[in-house]
Order: structure tokens, then sequence, then C-alpha cells
């Protein structure tokens, strides 16, 4: 047999049993690929592809009686080797027509520029002009940022000027000298304001000698001079401590008297108004704004009052509102929440008064030296004490039967008078100041009417005030409506419900209580 028919035979023979045909793989791949293409897209088949002759080879022709003893095809075994992989999908061709000779040859396969070439744009020649001038301006940003930090940092740095080293020296601060110092020192000062008190001096500068009270007394408000209660039926109700008004007015004469609380100005103001109405013994108010933040809450920190710690006294009620260095300076009090007939405000007046009377350099030694103690009863023993000495050596001296057993004012006077003991020097001065509180008192009551007179001008002014400026501002906010006079703008507010809120009396609203 021809060897052509002979192969021919040997194909149709192996067929049915399924053997593996070199290049089905391929073709397979190649259908399934096609049948992912649109029809419209599939190249057009034009015919079988040409074969290519082989090359000869110098195996020996075959015979017709080698091609005529073909055996049968065998199913095939587990020795068959595995099927050559598929070739890559970018490889294949589903163009069977020849090549064209008038289109340029294909760029040949390799690493090249040529060979990684896509088509598609680089990610740089993509972009448009509005993302270009987008990143242009982001750097710009950026270098102006770091130059503004550089020269920051460098300002930051200078040397220090001569109040903000008076201004430290206050605060008791230590003062860096090194460029890295100053600088974190005034990058830190920014965050001062949610930390310290508003205000580097908390007061204004001391009076000349005639008018200024050699020492300064810090009271609260909150459990000290009033309490506050809440329910149901009333709302806020505020009742003032037993003796609140003679403990403010007596003291007064001793003491620069400054009400120093926790509280804003916006709920402790109408207190200390009704505490003292004609700003007759209240000499200052600090309110949230000048404590300094701590890890226990707001603190009343000395160091910012402009005023000598040797000659300032804190009284409060609790003891988380001291700051620790200072606890020397401070005198605590168990707080009064309410209960009638109370005493402890007005049994701290000798002591206080004293320490007044008597003008100690520094406050701070006396004070400490009552710490942890009841002052009121500790104090009432020292001057009973005190007191028995001096009779004890007024009788040692024979004061009591006077010069050789007869006394001048024995001469005219009975024996009771004339055996009686003097008075101390703290008893003397206690006797003048209660002279001068019952002729204050006296004083106010008499010319009441004319104060409340005062107060309700003054009111009033401020009411025209703000009403001249709310309309004036509503008026440039419109467009220049025309303005309405100060009388006309008065009535106005108050016809529009501008009342002032009413503050009641604590005592009074103690005793709806």
């Amino acid at each position: 047999m021809h060897p052509i028919l002979a192969r021919a035979a040997s194909r149709s023979l192996a067929r049915p049993a399924a053997r593996h045909i070199p290049g089905t793989s391929t073709i397979l791949l190649s259908r399934s690929l096609a049948t992912k293409i649109p029809k419209n897209k599939l190249p057009r088949y034009t015919g079988a592809p040409k074969q290519t002759p082989k090359p000869p080879t110098s195996e020996p022709p075959s015979t017709p009686e080698s091609t005529t003893s073909i055996p049968p095809a065998e199913p095939p075994t587990k020795d068959v080797p595995p099927p050559a992989p598929a070739p890559h999908p970018t490889k294949l061709s589903l163009d069977f027509s020849p090549p064209d000779p008038s289109l340029p040859a294909p760029a040949p396969e390799g690493d090249g520029d040529h060979a990684q070439r896509t088509g598609a744009r680089s990610s740089k020649d993509s972009l448009s002009s509005i993302e270009r001038k987008r990143r242009m301006y982001g750097q710009a940003s950026l270098v102006m940022f770091a130059v503004a930090l550089a020269a920051g940092g460098v300002y930051l740095g200078r040397e220090w000027e001569e109040g903000e080293l008076e201004e430290r020296r206050l605060a008791a601060d230590a003062v860096p000298n090194t460029r890295w110092g100053r600088t974190r020192e005034r990058f830190t000062s920014m965050f001062d304001l949610f930390s310290k008190p508003q205000w580097s001096e908390l007061l204004p500068p001391m009076l000349p000698a005639p008018y200024q009270k050699p020492y300064t007394l810090l009271v609260s408000v909150d459990d000290l001079l009033v309490t506050s209660t809440w329910d149901r039926q009333h709302g806020w109700r505020t009742a003032k401590r037993p003796g609140v008004d003679y403990f403010l007015a007596y003291l007064s004469q001793f003491y620069e008297v400054v009400v120093f609380t926790t509280q804003y100005d916006y709920t402790a103001a109408p207190i200390v108004e009704k505490l003292d109405p004609y700003n007759f013994f209240v000499t200052y108010r600090i309110y949230r704004q000048g404590t300094r933040a701590s890890e226990n809450g707001p603190v009343k920190d000395l160091t910012y009052l402009n005023r000598p710690l040797d000659r300032v006294i804190l009284l409060d009620a609790h003891a988380e509102h001291v700051v620790p260095e200072q606890r020397d300076n401070a005198i605590v009090v168990p707080p009064w929440k309410g209960q009638p007939g109370d005493r402890g405000l007005v049994e701290l007046i000798p002591f206080l008064e004293s320490i007044g009377i008597y003008k100690p350099p520094d406050v701070r030694p006396i004070l400490s030296a009552y710490q942890g103690k009841d002052i009121a009863v500790e104090y009432a023993k020292k001057e009973a004490e005190a007191k028995r000495k001096f009779i004890e050596d007024w009788e040692s001296k024979g004061g009591s039967k006077g010069v050789g057993g007869v006394t001048l004012s024995g001469l005219f006077s009975s024996g009771r008078k004339a055996t009686q003991a003097p008075e101390t020097y703290l008893e003397a001065k206690r006797r003048e100041a209660q002279a001068l509180y019952l002729e204050e008192q006296k004083y106010i009551r008499e010319n009441k009417a004319e104060f409340e007179r005062l107060l309700e001008q003054d009111r009033q002014a401020a009411e025209r005030e703000m009403s001249a400026s709310l309309f004036g501002s509503m008026g440039a906010l419109v467009g220049g409506l025309p303005q309405k006079k100060p009388e006309e703008a008065a009535g106005a507010g108050a016809g529009a419900g501008g009342v002032p809120v009413k503050v009641e009396d604590g005592e009074k609203a103690a005793g709806k209580a």
C-alpha cells in the first residue's frame, strides 16, 4: 500500500479509541476563545492553510510490507505521557488566512520597548490640565507650609520680652533660657486658655497705703455662704447661711474681701449681688474663668492673684479646690447643707478678727498650726487662756487693789468697779470694730432709699444701652433701617418681655422650704 494511504488508514482506525491527538488542546482553546468573540469580529475563513513541505530526513522510506502490517490501536495506558501545555492565549491566532503582503510585518516578540507597548497612554501623559494644576498647587502649598513652620519656630525661639518675664515671675514658673526651651514654652502657652486662668493677674494692683487693706480674704460661695437645692415643685432655691451678712460686713474692716467661686458669672453674680447689693463689703469677684484646671477639677491658684501669698487667706468648704502647694493659705471648713441655726460661719469671726488686729507678717504659720483642727474651738481656748494669764499678771502687780491697796478710782466709786479687770488689747480693738460696724449699718439704713434709687438708675441706663445697641445692630444688618431713640428702644425692649430676672432672698427661700 502507498505510504500516504497507510497513514490515513491508521488515523481512521485510531479515532474511535479516544487516543490523545497532539494539538487538540490548542484547537479546543481556540474554539473556546472564538465563542467569546462576537460573530462580526471573527476572522473570515478563506480556506485550509497551506501545507509547508517538511525537510527531508535521513530515515529510510518505509516499505509496503511495513505499512500493510499496522497493528490495531490500543486503548491508552497509564504510561502515556501527559499532554503538552497549551500555549499562552496571547500567542494564539484565529486568522487562518495568509498574511497580506501589503501590510507591515508584525514586530518581533522580545523584551524591548516595542514588545511592552500596548497602545495605552501613560498616567503622566493622560493627566488633564486641571489635575496638573492641582498637583502643582499642592506642592506649592506644602513648600509654603514648611517655610511658615520654620519661620514660626525661629520667631517662637526669640529672647524673652520684659512682659513675659514678669508674667512668669508672678506665676512662679521656671524660665528656660535655651532657644528650644523658649520655643516649647511659648508653643504650649497657646493652649493655656483651656487649662489656666483667663488673666495672668486676677486682681488689679494694690491701692496706696491708707486705702489698701493689709490682708486679702478669699471666700467661696457654694456650701459656705449659701447653699442651693432643687426639687420638682420649686426648682432651684438658694438659702443664705445664718450670719453671712454680719460675717461679710464686719470682716470687711480688716480684709480685702474677694468672692472666689468655681461657678460661672451668669449663675454666681446674682447671688453675690443679693449678698452685697450696694457693693459696700465685697471688693472684687472672681468666677470660674479665674480657676485653673487640674485632674480633680477646677482649683483656685493663688499665684495669679497679684497679691503676696503671706497675706492671703482662702476660706473654702471643698478641699479639692485648694492647690496642694498652697495648703498653708487655706482654711477648709465643713460644708453647710441648709441646717437651721448654724453658727459655723459666725464662730470663725474671732479667729480671723485677731489676725486683722495683731497684723502678723505671715499668716501661713498661723494657719498651718490649726490644720486638721476645729479652728473656732481651739482659738476660743487660746483666747480664754490668754485672758486668764492677763488677769493673773494684772493681779500680781496689784492691779485689783491699786498702789498701796487703794486706787484713785476707788475713792470716787464703789469697790466693785475698782476690782474690775481692764480690757485686753484684743478686746479694746474688738469694741472699736463693733462700734464701727454699728455705725455703718445705721448709715445704710438711713440712706437705703437713696441707694435703691441709684441702683435703679444704673439698671435703667444699662437697659437703655443694651436696647440701643440691639436695635442698632439689627438696623445695620437689614441695611440701614431708621433707629429708634433710646427711650423708645427701652420701652420696646421692656414691652417685649425684657423684665429683669429677680433673685429671691436666700433666707426667705429657706423659710419656704
